[in-house]
């Protein structure tokens, strides 16, 4: 049997065991990793570390511990007042305004997960505050910022196009940002329409308590609450300003407020999501190790040599859309628009639309608890079951990796060929 079978074939019973049994997927992920890399693929051990997700790490283990300061201290419940002030009460409007501001911070530069590692804490807590239902909440903040994802200035809309000048092909700016912005859209208002008003998988009464630690707020500030609100406007400005690592930021600003609140903020590193660290960086590792061994390249190779070209384009959607659950969505497109430009010039298929389909696939997907967006929305969710809201996102994942690649195939390369 051929390594890569064998490597497949784990990642499928892996999926099987963690849902079916109370084991944490990560666990069985990390056993996985060290079997299969160096049993089937000849792996050495450093060579398998290399893969664990350390910037990730850092990332969700700052921001879960800094956002839970924030909360123990009562700056959340202010952010979410103010929010609310903000579209005069109408709480079923805060997806939305989520959704566009995530738009907005990605449509001008912000890297896609800085935006979301900002946004999702605060929209978690909304959606516990005001009983909304955290899927649809966190769902919309991820696809608001994938619909600014492509423009001009922002990060992965430039280095599709750059990629792209570097060929004979040319794809307009508008109409890969256009196709991006209008599907995300769509996305959030079918999650909006569809999901909004479907029961939230809560904990019991006695945990719910256990959840509920806010200590209550007057309307006005006091000196470590205003400490906190400016320690969160520099996580932003030396985020999204100054391109700084906002994992270590996090830390940073967490250890002080913490320091200045040490009778308040003694069991704050409780509200760090140990269990989704685990989950996520064992499937990343895993992952990983897959694209060092070469599966990964060889899996689009083989969808890449199949059948007629709008065949082959349905193949290569679907291919990055799967592979993009479990991995960097940026590394994807890497990959993967080199793979497609023989295609395109060999072809009749529209440059634009195969391109723009190939991103939106890539991206839509970064629903996936294994992903970073995914990640952050799995550890901020209050209120909630965990295994349950866990299983609650790998079925709407699931559901976009079945539908989507059809969707943006349908949309923008049919058409146009």
């Amino acid at each position: 049997m051929s390594p890569e079978v064998i490597s497949i074939g784990a990642l499928l019973v892996m999926f099987v065991v963690g849902t079916v049994l109370p084991i944490n997927l990560g666990i069985l992920a990390f056993v996985a990793t060290f079997t299969v890399g160096t049993a089937s693929l000849g792996l050495t051990e450093d060579e398998i570390f290399e893969g664990f997700p350390v910037k990730l790490f850092v990332t969700i283990v700052g921001v879960t511990y800094l956002f839970s300061v924030a909360r123990r201290n009562g700056t959340i419940d202010l952010l979410v007042a103010a929010g609310v002030r903000l579209v005069r009460g109408k709480v079923a409007l805060i997806p939305w305004v989520l959704f566009l501001v995530a738009a907005l911070l990605t449509a001008f530069g912000t890297f896609t997960p800085a935006a979301v590692a900002i946004l999702v804490p605060i929209a978690m807590n909304f959606a516990y505050r005001y009983k909304l239902n955290p899927l649809v909440v966190g769902m919309m903040v991820i696809s608001g910022g994938h619909a600014g994802a492509f423009s001009p200035l922002a990060v992965s809309g430039a280095l599709v196009l750059g990629m792209v000048d570097k060929t004979d092909l040319h794809v307009s700016p508008v109409a890969l940002f256009t196709a991006s912005f209008v599907i995300n859209l769509l996305l959030s208002l079918l999650t909006y329409v569809l999901l909004a008003k479907r029961p939230v998988p809560l904990l019991d009464q006695d945990e719910a308590a256990d959840e509920d630690e806010d200590p209550a707020t007057s309307g006005r500030p006091d000196w470590r609450q205003w400490l906190t609100l400016a320690c969160l406007l520099g996580l932003v400005v030396g985020a999204l300003g100054f391109q700084l690592e906002i994992g270590f930021l996090a830390l940073v600003a967490g250890a002080l407020l913490a320091l200045v609140d040490m009778k308040r903020q003694e069991k704050a590193v409780d509200g760090i999501s140990w269990a989704t660290l685990l989950l996520v960086a064992g499937m990343m590792t895993y992952i990983a190790m897959l694209e060092k061994a070469g599966v990964i390249e060889e899996i689009s190779e083989h969808a890449a040599g199949l059948g007629a070209p709008l065949v082959v384009a349905l193949l290569l959607c679907f291919t990055v859309a799967v592979t993009s659950a479990f991995a960097s969505s940026t590394a994807i497109l890497t990959a993967i628009i080199p793979i497609a430009v023989p295609l395109l010039l060999s072809s009749h298929l529209s440059a634009a639309g195969l391109i723009a389909a190939l991103a939106v696939s890539t991206t839509i997907v970064d629903t996936s608890p294994f992903s970073t967006n995914g990640a952050l929305v799995l550890a901020n969710a209050r209120g909630v079951d965990a295994r349950r809201f866990y299983r609650q996102v790998i079925g709407y994942t699931g559901g976009i990796v079945a539908l989507g690649p059809v969707v943006a195939w349908g949309a923008l390369v049919l058409p146009w060929s």
